[in-house]
């Protein structure tokens, strides 16, 4: 038949160069993952350094899914028995340590919440402090609040969360008001105005997986802090091109680097 209709008997079988580097690309894809589960498109084309239309289009063609899924949100009980405002609305960071944002978010584990307080650099995108706790209280609050400081010897020019009842706790706002930290708080109600956390808890829980495959605390909290360290040291962050703390190092070195180049 290929012969009548003129088509080489050469041609029927071979396979395209296209077909062949797409094949490629899966493989690459999926090798990626064992390190990354959760990378989707953006970060697959900046890891493997390949257009992220391209990873889409193999996406796609393959069917192929980030193995972790996403996990529903967290809300807290806000209060309004205070006088503080958003402060970083409008504001872009000039500098590391120029404004430090923070928030809780929970994990269900071993018939019972746990609750994770962060706080993060939103110029370097570093998380700085981590603390993990049965209670979801001040007390969390103000630990992670005071590990920051330890850790990195310097406070912020701002420190934003949202109004829950626990980062308004008096405590808490008299430990940053007593080293003349300006205390931000985002509008009741208003989780996007702490986008920031709100983006990192979400990829969090992306890499973190499920819990139930964690057989003692221990492991579960132990499995927390790596993802974080795995944050901070090997996963790209799409603003930064690179992860939070090469970034950090970067700037360190040539303070006029420009964010994401």
């Amino acid at each position: 038949m290929s012969q009548a209709a003129g088509i080489s008997h050469y041609h029927l079988h071979r396979k395209t160069k296209q077909e062949a580097k797409d094949h490629k690309l899966k493989a690459d894809i999926e090798e990626t993952w064992k390190d990354h589960p959760a990378y989707g498109q953006v970060r697959l084309g900046y890891h493997l350094k390949v257009n992220k239309k391209r990873v889409a289009r193999v996406m796609k063609k393959f069917g192929l899914k980030p193995p972790r899924r996403k996990t529903r949100k967290f809300c807290t009980t806000s209060t309004s028995h205070h006088t503080y405002t958003n402060l970083i609305k409008d504001l872009i960071p000039t500098q590391p340590h120029h404004i430090w944002v923070s928030d809780v978010s929970f994990f269900w584990f071993s018939g019972r919440w746990w609750y994770l307080a962060t706080i993060e650099d939103i110029y370097t995108r570093q998380i700085l402090a981590a603390q993990v706790s049965r209670h979801h209280d001040r007390w969390l609050v103000l630990s992670v609040s005071k590990q920051a400081v330890v850790t990195t010897g310097c406070v912020p020019d701002i420190f934003h969360s949202d109004q829950g009842t626990e980062f308004m706790a008096h405590i808490c706002t008299l430990f940053w008001e007593e080293q003349s930290v300006a205390i931000s708080v985002s509008d009741i109600a208003s989780p996007w105005q702490n986008g920031y956390k709100e983006s990192f808890f979400g990829h969090l829980k992306d890499d973190l997986g499920r819990t139930d495959r964690f057989k003692t605390p221990g492991e579960f909290i132990a499995a927390i802090y790596s993802q974080i360290h795995y944050y901070n040291h090997d996963r790209i962050h799409t603003a930064l091109k690179m992860p939070p703390a090469k970034y950090a190092q970067l700037i360190s070195e040539n303070p006029r680097h420009v964010l994401g180049t």
